[in-house]
């Protein structure tokens, strides 16, 4: 995992101003870093490889080095030919396919199923040569470090590349957001050379812990590490700080092999609800508890950025672009001022507050200050189902907002799931229902089978409470990738599978159908 998940933390909110004028200040409050007194030479390896756009957490943590005096060299395996990761495009009969085994609970297909789901996890886990290649040449120049961001299912290749570094004597430090967990952490421990693993926001003080790391120092000085030799410090609070992060530096990405030019931002970390009972995202070292950066400090980086990169295209990836209205439409009224013509999508949450940020007015003027494309977790079309998860929200709202969004011009992408404890068919039936009355306003829909991740309350109740859950065949819990495996039983009868293969064939309806034209660009970032 990267050490800084590109999600979402207080600070003070600026509320909107009306004034003309650029809004931002020279540089980021207090953001000034300590030089350190011998510089430094780190490696870091990016396994993320987005195929459309820098990965951020990279981008602060080069920064915060480079800002402190250290030299980094990066490598970002799409510039060296290695295939990216694709999110969405537009589907074909085949994609409806693959899908349609993927979620297959049909018992006598089960086998051949899973067997499919562990040859594709292999597959995309499994360490690319050119990778390993350019990494043993990087360690060859004898860094001082390797700093490692990959997602969990990249076990494999840190595993690999920790070996490379051991090899040559070199440390290796690991860290991210799902690190927090006692038991992701230990399971991570076991890589080759690694001398810390660290579970927590380290945007400010990756310097210090990557000195003490080459000279030998105790880590246990620093919150969230956790030691080969099982030792660990407190856990890390939230970073609260959020205007004193730097500036991400991308430069060291390939820009020339991006389709087009997008620039990923946050303006907060975690969420405003905080409570859906299945989201890690929040439980995470960067997505716990809600908290913002100030106006001003989100436009001096658009303004930063967009000048940098040459660009106007943003992606935020805040869990919850809408946590803070007042911020949301003070972006709105100052974006265009700060970076004419700016283009840019985000994710929200269509929550049951009085003033949510949402309302038709404001999707308007998203859409008037360049707002493209919207995502939001629309999960189930049964209330039932939304109360059971804790989403907070309503079928009602949620059909409000696809439209109001799709009137002012917005593509609307949602996120939905099947297998959630306690979902019948009359569930699914309901969510095709709502799909089909939907079904010109939605322009993507990402589907995929629940998942029982770390530290989530859902997770927690099916290990310590499992007689509430008769349904669930718990077969391990996986601490590596930070998931409990499972088979839904109550998921296999053919009333189960009927109103599931309706939900997919109207998924793949409005899939495979191109975007509005104005959202085309933007297509599969998100």
């Amino acid at each position: 995992m990267p050490f800084n998940e590109t999600s979402s933390a207080i600070g003070r909110a600026v509320p909107a101003t009306r004034a003309p004028r650029v809004i931002g200040l020279a540089q980021p409050i207090d953001s000034a870093p300590l030089r350190a007194k011998t510089a430094l030479r780190a490696l870091m390896v990016d396994l993320n490889n987005f195929s459309t756009f820098p990965t951020l957490a990279v981008g602060i943590l080069v920064a915060s080095l480079r800002n402190s005096g250290h030299e980094v060299e990066l490598i970002c395996p799409l510039a060296h030919d290695v295939p990216a990761a694709e999110r969405e495009k537009r589907e074909t009969i085949k994609d409806h396919l693959v899908r349609r085994m993927h979620l297959s609970t049909h018992p006598a297909f089960r086998a051949m199923r899973d067997l499919a789901r562990r040859t594709r996890l292999w597959w995309k886990g499994r360490p690319h040569p050119r990778v390993l290649r350019e990494t043993a040449r990087a360690l060859d120049a004898k860094p001082d470090i390797l700093l490692l961001s990959a997602y969990l299912q990249h076990y494999s290749t840190v595993h690999e590349l920790g070996r490379l570094a051991k090899e040559r004597g070199i440390p290796v430090l690991l860290g991210g957001p799902a690190f927090n967990q006692d038991a992701t952490a230990g399971a991570w421990l076991d890589v080759p050379g690694v001398k810390a693993v660290v579970g927590g926001e380290v945007d400010l003080i990756l310097p210090r812990i990557v000195e003490a790391v080459v000279s030998g120092e105790d880590l246990l000085q620093f919150d969230g590490v956790f030691l080969p030799d099982g030792r660990r410090s407190r856990a890390a609070p939230p970073l609260r700080e959020l205007d004193r992060v730097p500036v991400p530096d991308f430069s060291d990405f390939p820009w020339d092999r991006y389709r087009m030019r997008v620039i990923p931002m946050m303006t907060g970390r975690g969420c405003q609800w905080n409570k859906c009972n299945f989201c890690s995202d929040i439980t995470s070292a960067s997505g716990r508890t809600y908290r913002t950066k100030s106006l001003e400090t989100v436009m001096h980086e658009v303004r930063e950025l967009s000048r940098r990169h040459e660009t106007t295209n943003f992606l935020f990836l805040d869990l919850k672009l809408n946590s803070n209205p007042p911020l949301f439409r003070g972006i709105c009224e100052n974006i265009q001022r700060n970076a004419p013509g700016a283009q840019w999508v985000g994710t929200v949450h269509v929550d049951l507050r009085k003033d949510n940020g949402l309302s038709r007015s404001d999707l308007r003027a998203a859409a008037a200050a360049g707002m493209r494309r919207v995502s939001f977790g629309l999960e189930s079309g049964s209330q039932r189902m939304l109360d059971l998860m804790q989403k907070g929200c309503s079928v009602e709202t949620n059909s409000e907002f696809i439209r109001n969004a799709c009137d002012a011009g917005i593509s609307v992408r949602c996120t939905m799931f099947k297998g959630f404890p306690g979902e019948t068919a009359d569930d699914l039936h309901q969510t095709a229902d709502f799909l089909e009355k939907h079904l010109d306003f939605i322009d993507r829909i990402r589907f995929n089978e629940f998942s029982i991740l770390e530290g989530t309350p859902i997770h927690d109740a099916v290990r310590d409470e499992p007689t509430r859950f008769p349904e669930l065949k718990i077969l391990r819990f996986d601490d590596r990738n930070a998931a409990a495996r499972y088979v839904n039983t109550s998921t296999t009868g053919r009333g189960y599978r009927h109103a599931k293969a309706r939900v997919l064939d109207i998924v793949h309806r409005i899939n495979r159908r191109e975007v509005r034209r104005t959202a085309q660009a933007f297509d599969g970032l998100m």
